[in-house]
């Protein structure tokens, strides 16, 4: 997302339109640029596009030394740190059961069998679902009765049955105490939507009191006051708000909403105006800020255009097109205020929506207002933008050359600069698409594309042989973009024009040293291992380059595969997971003081002991760990083998074996297509496991004499594994073996990647790959790579 601009900022700040056009030159949309569907530019923090300054050469040779990783002080620092996680693990396992632990742990196992049918109920939500569900209410007094009545309060909430789903959350209560602070809130929640407020007070009335373990005490004051509220005591919800306005939920928006909520039905607008207008402003996104702006114009306060067109750049940011499409066209259909080039602007940012959802043509375009301010700049962005689509190669440069001319500092130049560069790295003109992405980064070197653009402008440069230039940009990507994922990268190319071009082993060794280091589970870290390996004796030690100081360390988080057995909030989520409450498995866990160090590996293994490898996969993905730049002995094992997991195991060999293709490889394709869903079917219609298409499928049946084959076999794990990893092997096999090549063509199709090959004078096999222009391919291929080598490191010698 480009950055806001800052008079447009000021605008809104003054809350009135400017003179002449209230948004001229003030645009505050940040249009991801247009580029071939295949190549979508990447994000990065801000920060990654900031300059760095290098450290003095005087401290390199220590933090190099640190890099090796051979030193005793190294070593120490990992003995001190180990040490210190088995006294924080002995200190969890020493926690005596407790009468709440000992109450929770007997319901757990009370509840042991009701998973699979809660599962399916909120699944399907049949009759035939509720009423097993039912049923084992029935024939499990006591705790397993209460699971039970939550897992059907929780599936009549999703099938909006209110009442029924208050009626089972107080049957939870009264059958149960485990759980109780879920029955009272969700019961409340249901009341309310049920429109039996008064029903809620009871439940809700020193709930902190009642349940001060619970992840909902933060929330009950904002419930309590919706109870308030529903039965027309605004002077109630106040008095459960006020208390606690300054806590961290106070900034939340529900919270902001019931707050302005209930001064307005106070008959105090003076307060409820400005909170509405900030709930609009400031959560642009939540449910709460359509229902402040419909409150606003209830009390004949509406929002200005400045505040809807603000709103709606947000929605447009965030690729919500059409939402935002038809903001523009209510704020210049509604507000008389607006002057004639208040409404060309908005046309036209109208305009850019309806190019975004491909429903605008050449003659739309041209037919839009003329302008003189940086609404003409946009203007010219679609025209340069038809012209990409168009192939019309001379009038796309002629209007980027008048887009620089006139709108220098224009975003849509900026947008329009990166578009091109995609559209001539796509067409394989390398000259002109380092031409645009240079321009980019010249006069846009802050831009969220700037790290992209750097980096692509100096690869191409290294296809081009270019090796020095190619070299300066490297090591100019390293030291201002360190923290964009194009860094490892550079880091690896630049050490290989070390080792080829320029005969310096030894710095190319320090690169190669510095990339595991930093980055040791990427892809890259692996190449940089196999170059170290052929280096061998010939990398003589010499001074790292000071460009290698800007690269960071990473810090290994205290991470630990013991978990606090007698901790509560893990026996809570163990149960909920029995009820089938999957969205509150995680929040229970993240309430534990200490969850940091083993928060993650709890959920992970709650949904792996009952066979769900995806939600196991998805859950430490959710955990924001780093895993792939941590080495992997200073992780647990554990972790690693939840996260390459091997379900259906036996038949995915078997069937490999059968087709001549490594099992380890398919199961990393399979991690990267699916994550092991047997049911996943993606938009492009691609089924189970291996996200065969239905006409690869049947092709195949057609080849195992497998008759009346069926689109939704594929569903079947045993069946897209026979057909699939018989699919694999003729990628394979049409590509000499070589993986990279068949991943690509598994990815992208076999016409883009014998495009891609007949480009050649690619001096190995990782050129190649790099060189793929679709970013979604590339990264594809990379990631199964990497996935195959951490199912060989764990599981080679047992395979």
């Amino acid at each position: 997302m480009l950055k806001v601009c800052t008079r447009f900022q000021a605008a809104v700040i003054l809350g009135s339109l400017l003179a002449g056009s209230s948004w001229a030159g003030a645009h505050t949309i940040a249009p991801e640029a247009q580029t071939s569907s295949q190549t979508p530019p990447r994000k990065t923090s801000p920060k990654s596009s900031s300059t760095k300054k290098s450290s003095p050469a005087k401290k390199t040779p220590s933090k190099s030394a640190g890099r090796k990783a051979t030193g005793a002080s190294t070593a120490s620092r990992k003995g001190s740190k180990a040490s210190s996680q088995k006294r924080a693990a002995a200190k969890r396992s020493s926690r005596k059961p407790t009468a709440q632990t000992i109450r929770l742990t007997s319901a757990f196992h009370a509840t042991e069998q009701l998973r699979p049918m809660a599962q399916q109920l909120i699944a399907s939500r049949s009759s035939a679902a509720y009423a097993g569900v039912q049923s084992y209410a029935r024939a499990h007094p006591g705790e397993g009765a209460a699971a039970a009545w939550l897992a059907l309060g929780h599936a009549y909430m999703l099938d909006r049955r209110y009442n029924d789903a208050y009626t089972a959350f107080q049957q939870a209560k009264a059958s149960g105490k485990a759980l109780d602070d879920y029955a009272d809130y969700l019961g409340a929640q249901a009341a309310l939507q049920a429109s039996r407020g008064a029903d809620a007070y009871s439940l809700l009335d020193r709930f902190a009191e009642r349940h001060p373990d619970s992840i909902f005490v933060a929330n009950a004051p904002v419930l309590l006051a919706n109870a308030y509220l529903q039965q027309n005591n605004p002077q109630g919800a106040l008095a459960a708000l006020q208390p606690v306005q300054d806590t961290p939920v106070g900034g939340h928006s529900d919270f902001q909403y019931v707050l302005a909520r209930a001064y307005q039905l106070s008959g105090d607008t003076g307060h409820a105006a400005p909170i509405y207008r900030s709930v609009y402003a400031k959560f642009p996104l939540s449910s709460e800020a359509g229902q402040a702006r419909a409150q606003l114009d209830a009390m004949s306060v509406p929002l200005n255009a400045v505040e809807r067109k603000a709103h709606a750049d947000f929605l447009f940011n965030v690729k919500r097109y059409n939402e935002a499409g038809q903001e523009y066209h209510e704020i210049a259909r509604n507000d008389s205020s607006l002057s004639p080039a208040d409404r060309d602007a908005l046309a036209i940012y109208a305009a850019v929506c309806d190019y975004k959802l491909k429903r605008i043509s050449r003659r739309d375009v041209e037919r839009l207002p003329q302008t003189s301010d940086d609404t003409a700049a946009a203007k010219l962005f679609l025209l340069a933008e038809l012209s990409r689509n168009e192939n019309d190669q001379q009038t796309h440069a002629a209007i980027l050359d008048q887009m620089i001319k006139q709108f220098p500092v224009s975003r849509w130049l900026e947008e329009a600069l990166y578009s091109g560069g995609n559209m001539y790295l796509i067409k394989r003109d390398s000259e002109q698409a380092i031409h645009h992405y240079t321009l980019l980064v010249q006069m846009f070197p802050r831009s969220t594309y700037a790290p992209s653009a750097h980096w692509r402008a100096a690869w191409m440069n290294y296809r081009l042989r270019r090796y020095g230039e190619a070299a300066r940009l490297m090591d100019d990507q390293i030291q201002h973009y360190t923290a964009g994922i194009e860094a490892p990268t550079a880091l690896y190319w630049r050490g290989r024009i070390y080792e080829d071009e320029e005969h310096n082993a030894g710095q190319a060794a320090n690169y190669y040293r510095t990339l595991i280091s930093s980055y040791v589970n990427y892809y890259y870290a692996d190449l940089a291992r196999k170059r170290l390996a052929v280096l061998g004796s010939q990398a003589p030690t010499v001074p790292p380059s000071p460009v290698l100081a800007s690269v960071q360390e990473r810090e290994v988080p205290p991470l630990t595969d013991e978990l606090p057995e007698n901790e509560p909030h893990i026996i809570k989520a163990r149960l909920l997971a029995n009820a089938a409450l999957n969205e509150y498995i995680g929040p229970e866990i993240q309430a534990a003081p200490d969850s940091s160090e083993w928060g993650a590996l709890a959920e992970a293994r709650i949904y792996n002991s009952y066979g769900e490898t995806t939600r196991t996969l998805q859950s430490l993905k959710r955990s924001k760990i780093s895993f792939f730049a941590l080495p992997m002995d200073q992780v647990p094992t554990l972790y690693w083998q939840l996260l390459f997991p091997r379900p259906y195991w036996s038949e995915l060999v078997a069937n490999s074996q059968k087709n001549d293709v490594d099992p380890f490889l398919v199961a990393s394709l399979i991690r990267q297509e699916s994550e092991f869903n047997a049911g996943a079917v993606s938009r492009a219609n691609a089924y189970g496991l291996m996200q065969l298409l239905p006409s690869v499928g049947k092709s195949m049946a057609r080849k195992q004499r497998i008759r009346g084959f069926k689109t939704p076999q594929l569903l079947n794990p045993s069946t897209n594994l026979q057909l699939g990893t018989l699919n694999l092997s003729e990628v394979l096999a049409r590509y000499g073996g070589q993986p990279e090549y068949a991943l690509a063509a598994y990815n992208a199709g076999d016409v883009p990647v014998r495009q891609w090959m007949a480009a050649g004078d690619y001096k190995d096999i990782s050129e190649f790959v790099e060189s793929i222009p679709y970013t979604e391919t590339r990264e594809y291929v990379q990631a199964i790579l990497r996935n195959r080598r951490f199912y060989q490191s764990l599981y080679g010698s047992k395979q």
